[in-house]
């Protein structure tokens, strides 16, 4: 493929069948020798209707395409154009099969020019991008988009990211272009013969590899900078307690606010003086800058030998802290802080694991385009965090086989062993003065045998109220059977684990028959958990319809059948002879890993990936079978369609601090958060946590909701619990069409349940896609990082969500206005689960309806609040549907919670709109 013509092309279309839908406007712009040479452009008349979805999507009316030619006028004019040339969109499987059947209708030859794909080059040389929309990647590169969705604007910003492309192809190395050539059969159409006449003409004109660059074994990475922590300012540090010394380092380039200087003297105080108590409570307003707050006076105390550690809710909050607060404080310090975001090791990728892939390619589309995205990224990352290609999921087999294993998995002699990624992170760590976690990784900190994070004086825990959730959750052990099963099957088959190990030992026959012994165990332990899941499901009557979770009492375990007693130990056994074979095991293959290759070692580390999972299993099923103290509750998830299950064990206790691992391993702790306190409840997080005694001091908060928010519960409410669920779904579908026929402006809406969540979705989407305006909901729009990106740039879309978009929404100033929460966010006491809490609750002496429901129902709302109201000049109204929010026994706590000078006003609907209307337009005086 030598053209020296590339076509751009671009089709917009009354819909997506091409047997049923016609063109309505066609683009093409003509690239020659990396320059934009001309351009060519029509509307279409298809000759019907254009729906109102596509008018509003495309801004082409029906007026318009009426005075335009018919396909068939123009078909043999495009056939001529494209003639000789390469044809190349964007996503272009679309474009070019589309355009094809309508040559074909008009009685025109079908196009068999080459064709190139830009999305699929996009993954691959531009592997860090957060979306691979046309729209998306023109922000990001600023190519000029003026009309998304039409044929002349979208063929022109195609070509503009053609060249972008292949300007980022022209910079890589050869070594990686060559590579990448290997691999790049699998794209599709022509696009594999573009990257290889790419590569070519670099292969002649190739230089010297970037300084930036090194080449390890054959992969061309960049290189990794390790900066040493200096210590320019020795012994103490003076923080400065009063306004004048803040203001003083501050330059102008921070701004006072009396409420943040309060809180850093705090900070302070708390982690500076001896004598005062291991634990406290922090309250502080979302939005008022906490997160200076706390970073600013921990500056003048934390060194590489004592670091602050910051646990955050998120990944993002992290990098937030690393890109964004950080970097304005280091504007301002005398002693900068060096910061390092710290991760379990699933995170990164394993260099070593990685070439073996390249060695043994494996012949499917998707796993080569993740390795030619890989081997890009790899001359630009200097982490190796997956994280960097934002990628919604890491379930595909490629990622399962690159990702790390620890350090104990590497071989010292391996070329990569100096330029490992997470040796390289540990090296960060030991210099630096700050280090950044999320709770996941805190809570984790009890399950590991060996801590990966030090013992330090400081440890700060900002968003803290989601510590005792995230802490359970980290703390559910569960084991599922099917997957088991399937995997084990996976592992017998020829080629795979065992037969490679097999070929491996041949010449060391003891070790042999311990693998073949492991083997067999390993098959019977997967028919002793078929038996056993048997006996349990039997447990259940048979016309019980089985719910997601079914909680096992001991009682019932202790009745089952004696083959189900059996069933326990065997499988009981099986576990301990299993691990007794892994100890065996080990020591004698470990040796082995610095003699193998790269695939001969890949096995065994794949080897030893199953003996760790078989001990995580091996404790999981143990304990679920064994071990019945009141705070632990056991329950299975039987499969659908096959005997079967997961089993999950629950600790209610894992919350509290005192009784993890990590907690006593740090000598001042700070919580911190926007909600601590519920009403006039000052202890319902410090009981959580296991500290009861743990004082709470709260920052005034900054904002005059009196004048600034409004919360409204319309009279026409409807009785939830006596509608049925389509009352109910068009109750709340009538309700924000109103309200978003009013407001033109962004709007979420904040739903308990999924399925009522879609189910409005599927009554309006329509309605509002007509009207131009987009609907957004969780669970059918993509990701929640791609929601909320998409929700951000728009000014009146409207947002569907549930779970965690009740929180960790910034979206400030006139971004986010109205706020609609649908229904009381209680936990459905029926789920199983709920139940089992409640009943542990009841067990200690507490009302678990006030003393767990009613708080965590109040703290929801809070946060609800905290999705309008993030800076002084703020303004926003918040929406609740449901009546029980003053007319319940329970209300009052409920709107106790709220702040103090909030105005509540009850209103029927037309006057509710009209208040909302003019509070919103009302300029802040």
């Amino acid at each position: 493929m030598k053209p020296t013509t590339y076509a751009i092309v671009d089709i917009e279309t009354t819909g997506t069948n091409p047997k049923e839908d016609r063109i309505i406007q066609f683009g093409c712009v003509l690239v020659e020798k990396g320059k934009i040479v001309s351009q060519f452009a029509t509307d279409v008349n298809p000759n019907r209707v254009v729906s109102k979805q596509i008018q509003s999507l495309t801004g082409l009316s029906n007026s318009r395409v009426q005075k335009a030619p018919y396909f068939e006028d123009i078909a043999l004019t495009i056939y001529n154009l494209l003639a000789e040339t390469t044809f190349v969109a964007h996503n272009i499987y679309f474009d070019y099969t589309f355009l094809n059947h309508e040559l074909v209708r008009c009685g025109v030859p079908e196009l068999t020019i080459p064709g190139i794909d830009t999305v699929e080059l996009a993954q691959i040389f531009l592997p860090t991008e957060t979306s691979f929309r046309l729209g998306d990647l023109a922000d990001s590169y600023g190519l000029t988009h003026d009309n998304p969705h039409q044929a002349d604007s979208d063929a022109k910003v195609t070509a503009e990211l053609f060249l972008t492309i292949e300007a980022h192809m022209r910079r890589l190395p050869i070594l990686t272009m060559e590579q990448i050539g290997k691999l790049s059969g699998l794209t599709g159409m022509n696009t594999g013969e573009y990257i290889q006449q790419v590569t070519d003409s670099m292969r002649e004109n190739s230089g010297p590899i970037s300084d930036s660059l090194q080449v390890v074994d054959g992969l061309a990475i960049r290189k990794k900078e390790q900066p040493l922590f200096s210590e320019i300012h020795y012994g103490e540090k003076d923080f400065p307690l009063k306004k004048a010394g803040k203001q003083k380092i501050f330059q102008k380039k921070l701004t006072y606010r009396k409420e943040q200087a309060r809180l850093m003297n705090d900070v302070f105080t708390h982690f500076s003086i001896e004598n005062t108590a291991k634990d406290i409570l922090i309250e502080a307003a979302t939005g008022m800058g906490k997160t200076i707050g706390y970073l600013f006076p921990l500056s003048f105390l934390a060194t590489p030998e004592k670091p602050a550690i910051i646990s955050t809710v998120s990944l993002l909050l992290q990098q937030q802290i690393l890109t964004k607060d950080i970097p304005l404080l280091n504007q301002i310090l005398d002693q900068p802080i060096q910061a390092t975001v710290v991760k379990s090791q699933r995170h990164y990728i394993d260099l070593q694991r990685f070439k073996a892939t390249l060695l043994q390619p494996v012949e499917q589309k998707q796993y080569a385009l993740f390795q030619m995205k890989v081997l890009v990224w790899l001359t630009q990352t200097e982490t190796g965090d997956f994280d960097e290609l934002h990628m919604t999921s890491l379930n595909h087999v490629f990622w399962q086989e690159v990702r790390h294993h620890g350090l104990s998995s590497l071989s010292k002699t391996h070329s990569f062993y100096q330029e490992d990624f997470l040796r390289h992170l540990y090296k960060k760590v030991d210099q630096s003065n700050f280090l950044i976690v999320n709770h996941a990784f805190l809570a984790q900190e009890s399950l590991r045998e060996t801590p990966l994070l030090p013992k330090s004086d400081y440890l700060l825990i900002d968003e803290a109220h989601h510590l005792p959730e995230i802490a359970e959750k980290i703390s559910d052990h569960q084991f599922d059977s099917i997957k088991f099963k399937k995997r084990v099957q996976q592992l017998m088959e020829p080629t795979q684990l065992f037969s490679r190990l097999a070929d491996l030992l041949t010449e060391d026959e003891r070790t042999q028959r311990l693998v073949t012994l492991y083997q067999q165990e390993l098959e019977e332990l997967v028919e002793e958990q078929l038996d056993f899941f048997q006996e349990l499901l039997d447990l259940f009557p048979r016309n019980t319809s089985l719910e997601e979770e079914q909680v096992i009492f001991k009682e019932q375990l202790d009745a089952l059948s004696i083959e189900g007693e059996r069933a326990i130990e065997r499988l009981l056994l099986l576990y301990r002879e299993l691990l007794t074979l892994q100890d065996q095991l080990i020591p004698v293959l470990e040796p082995l890993q610095s003699r193998l290759v790269s695939q001969e070692r890949l096995t065994l580390t794949q080897l030893f990936g199953l003996f760790d999972s078989m001990k995580q299993q091996a404790f999981t099923v143990t304990q679920w079978l064994t071990s019945w103290d009141n705070q632990l509750v056991h329950w299975v998830v039987p499969a659908k369609s096959q005997a079967g299950g997961t089993l999950h064990i629950h600790d209610f206790e894992a919350a509290l601090l005192p009784k993890t691992a990590w907690y006593k391993r740090y000598k001042k702790i700070m919580y911190m958060g926007g909600t601590l306190k519920i009403g006039a409840n000052r202890t319902y997080f410090s009981q959580r946590l296991g500290l009861p005694e743990t004082p709470l001091k709260v920052i005034p908060n900054p904002y005059d909701y009196e004048n600034q928010a409004r919360v409204y519960v319309p009279t026409e409410g409807l009785s939830i619990a006596e509608s049925s669920p389509h009352e109910y779904t068009q109750y709340l579908a009538s309700t924000i069409r109103e309200l978003a026929q009013q407001e033109n402006r962004s709007i979420l809406v904040l739903f308990t349940s999924h399925d009522i969540l879609q189910r409005v979705y599927y009554q309006l989407h329509e309605t509002f896609l007509n009207q131009g305006r987009e609907l957004l909901a969780q669970g059918v729009s993509g990701s929640r990082e791609k929601i909320l990106k998409r929700f951000s740039l728009s000014d009146n879309s409207i947002l569907f969500g549930a779970d965690s978009f009740w929180e960790g929404i910034d979206l400030p100033g006139d971004v986010l206005q109205i706020v609609l929460v649908t229904r009381l966010p209680f936990d459905n006491p029926k789920r199983p689960l709920v139940r089992a809490r409640n009943e542990f609750l009841q067990a200690e002496g507490l009302n678990p309806f006030y003393q767990e429901s009613v708080p965590r129902a109040a703290l929801k709302l809070r946060q609800a609040l905290g999705r309008l109201i993030r800076t002084e000049t703020d303004k926003g109204v918040l929406i609740v549907l449901d009546r029980r929010f003053l007319t319940a026994k329970y209300s009052r706590r409920l709107q106790n919670a709220l702040p103090k000078k909030l105005p509540i006003q009850e209103l029927s609907m037309a006057d509710m709109l009209a208040d909302i209307q003019q509070f919103l337009r009302k300029r802040k005086e």
